[in-house]
């Protein structure tokens, strides 16, 4: 039987407990963290020995949200969970980022992390507890975790900072930021924020990561009572044989590492790995060179990563010959697509975007059914990266995690110029193609979505760009790059992404290979990638600067209207009869809201008019002194009953059928008729009185 044990960690406005020993007694490593009537379980378990061939970390993490924990069935034919959401998946991903650092280079084992939301209180969000649960799980095993990881949200509230703050806290704030470190650096930031200064930010990771020391701190003080012995990690035996004929190949390394273009270095580097076989087969023969293989590829690859870094950190030279600031060549088209509704290319170096916009009603938006309450998402970015855009053939097999996440940082770097749907009321889809990758592809999205956007016609605050940082680190010597490449993201220490408009900064994501980075470091980058982003944005202006004044011609036009909500009955009409009649006789789409409002979608301009006529007639009120055509319903002795809009009926007297005297109705009018008549009294009663005497045009003389 474990034992059971349990710390609190006081956070000031809000306190999160670590517990061990009382679930999962099999698994390495299983916790659970609470916070408020929130609680997320963790569970670790890792292989006994390492995978075999394996030179990377083979870590799984999958986050789960049970509905349960909401009080919810969940929907659908099965009525389980099945596939991640959305949500899920993305979750998963800021669990997985920051931890992945670590671990020992050469610890190779399996390891599956599977977190769950056990219960949710709706104001204690479970991501964050997920992410602090998971490095605790691992904390307590026997798994190496070098250091704890903690994490926080921090959102700017009115000007003010909060600590974890609520969903509801979260629908008006400036800045919304998860940040993960250990207790001395951070190692992990996701951020969207309403164009605010570098400085803003800097002053948010500040105050994330004082909170975040104290969480690091809990867990260990829970695995210094619960936690197992770490699994000791050898570093990999010396092979100085193969390392002396690797390095005979440093010259090839050199070289290569001077090939600007990408294409053409893959090549080379092709060229060596072949090299490098015959080279082994020559010098140990063929069944000793078959088992030094791996070792082999190791050793090439801390050569060449060696080379590099120290091109960048003594020589302040680039692969591609670029200073440490330039910014690859950039080239945008918009209006590339001639008939969807917004299309743009952006160009920079060999990386390639495709964006695509298309617009949509209300009805096209997603419905977003969480832990929290359902709503309807009219903003969606869609990120796809297939394999020829970096030459290589596999299946595809719809977006991955990683699409899925590049897509979403993208779409919460363009969401926040996105005009409101009170002023714009479309569902807006933006769409990137990536063709080409050299790095930086979703900061490409950001760019080639922003362009596409104007080029659709939608009246966004300011043209938005994307930037994305390296770092090359030895102890306190340091280089900040812009606009990296593939093989500087690969080799180097940091991928640290800046989206934003001219005025501040909209979206931020960072993720380390290293301990963690100061706060001095981040500064740097950040003033780095404002030159850098600012340079792209005056590149996209010179293409197109704003909003075309019209929507494309294909897109479909919305017009508005608000009528008494009373009336909204009288559009639908029993059974829908109504509402059917309008758009088959006009082809028109319509949305009708119970507050009146109501939404008529076509691109065809004279069918909204029709459309909006006859729902003005059939939601109008009889005005007096107003002429219409109606239909008589009803003849009685003393008038007829004549029908002047849909459910309206108004009495004309038989001393108002005619300039003279009428002996008998059906002498002027018979039922069906239609007939035009005035309106000249709506009584006390609401009784409407007509006249077709007042009506008729007054006789030629």
């Amino acid at each position: 039987m474990q034992k059971f044990e349990i710390v609190a960690c006081d956070l000031g406005s809000h306190s999160v407990t670590f517990e061990t020993g009382l679930l999962a007694g099999q698994a390495s490593g299983a916790v659970v963290v609470r916070a408020g009537d929130s609680v997320v379980f963790a569970a670790v378990v890792a292989s006994k020995e390492p995978k075999e061939g394996c030179d990377f970390l083979p870590l799984t993490v999958d986050y789960s949200e049970k509905t349960y924990a909401a009080g919810k069935i969940p929907g659908g034919f099965f009525k389980r969970e099945g596939r991640p959401t959305t949500k899920e998946i993305l979750t998963s991903r800021l669990i997985d980022r920051p931890l992945r650092p670590m671990f020992p280079e050469h610890y190779h084992n399996d390891i599956q992390l599977v977190t769950y939301v056990l219960s949710y209180d709706k104001v204690n969000q479970v991501d964050i507890l997920a992410m602090n649960a998971a490095s605790c799980a691992l904390m307590v095993s026997e798994v190496p975790l070098v250091e704890a990881v903690a994490a926080v949200r921090v959102a700017k509230v009115n000007g003010q900072l909060v600590l974890n703050p609520s969903p509801v806290q979260l629908e008006n704030t400036t800045i919304d930021m998860v940040v993960a470190g250990t207790a001395s650096a951070i190692t992990m930031v996701e951020s969207g924020s309403a164009e605010v200064s570098e400085e803003e930010l800097i002053e948010a990771l500040g105050f994330a990561h004082e909170n975040i020391k104290k969480l690091a701190a809990a867990q260990k003080e829970l695995a210094s009572k619960a936690g197992k012995p770490k699994t000791v990690v050898a570093d990999p035996s010396s092979e100085p044989e193969v390392e002396a004929i690797v390095n005979s190949l440093l010259g090839d390394v050199k070289d290569t590492l001077n090939t600007a273009e990408k294409v053409e270095r893959v090549a080379k580097f092709k060229k060596i790995d072949q090299k490098l076989k015959d080279l082994l087969v020559e010098k140990l023969g063929e069944e000793l060179a078959k088992a030094k293989t791996e070792a082999a590829k190791r050793i090439l690859e801390s050569v060449t990563q060696t080379e590099m870094r120290r091109m960048i950190l003594e020589d302040s030279r680039r692969i591609d010959g670029r200073g440490l600031t330039d910014i690859r060549p950039i080239s945008c088209a918009v209006g590339f697509l001639p008939r969807t509704h917004g299309s743009a290319l952006f160009n920079r170096g060999q990386t390639q975007s495709l964006g695509i916009v298309t617009l949509g009603a209300s009805g096209d938006s997603q419905v977003i059914d969480g832990l929290d309450d359902e709503y309807k998402k009219k903003f969606l970015l869609h990120y796809n990266f297939p394999p020829f855009s970096v030459g290589e053939s596999k299946p595809m097999r719809g977006p991955g995690r990683r699409e899925i996440g590049h897509g979403a940082l993208a779409e919460r770097a363009l969401k926040q110029v996105v005009p409101e749907a009170s002023e714009f009321p479309y569902t807006i889809r933006v769409v990137s193609e990536i063709l080409s990758s050299n790095g930086s592809s979703s900061m490409a999205s950001v760019c080639s979505g922003s362009l596409a956007l104007m080029d659709a016609g939608v009246p966004i605050k300011a043209p938005v760009a994307g930037i994305a940082m390296g770092l090359i680190k030895e102890d306190s010597n340091f280089k900040i790059l812009s606009d990296i490449l593939g093989d500087e993201d690969h080799f180097g220490d940091m991928d640290f992404k800046v989206a934003g408009t001219s005025h501040g900064v909209n979206a931020l994501q960072m993720d380390i290979k290293i301990i963690g980075v100061t706060l001095d470091i981040m500064r740097v980058a950040l003033k780095q990638a404002r030159e850098g982003r600012l340079h792209i944005l005056s590149k996209m202006n010179e293409v197109i600067q704003t909003n075309r004044p019209e929507l494309s011609a294909y897109a479909p036009r919305i017009v508005t209207i608000e009528i008494d909500p009373e009336k909204i009955r009288n559009v639908i009409g029993p059974g829908g009869k109504m509402i059917r009649k309008i758009t088959e006789e006009t082809g028109v789409e319509i949305e009708a809201s119970d507050d009146g409002k109501i939404l008529i979608i076509s691109p065809d301009a004279a069918a909204n008019e029709k459309a909006v006529f006859m729902i003005r007639q059939v939601t109008e009120d009889a005005e007096v002194g107003k002429i219409y055509i109606g239909k008589v319903k009803r003849i009685m002795n003393f008038g007829a009953f004549v029908e002047i809009l849909p459910g309206i009926e108004g009495m004309v007297h038989i001393s108002q059928l005619e300039n003279s005297r009428v002996n008998k109705v059906e002498d002027v009018v018979n039922i069906g008729d239609e007939v035009k008549v005035k309106v000249i009294e709506i009584d006390s009663q609401g009784r409407v009185n007509l006249s077709r005497k007042a009506a008729m045009e007054p006789e030629a003389k």
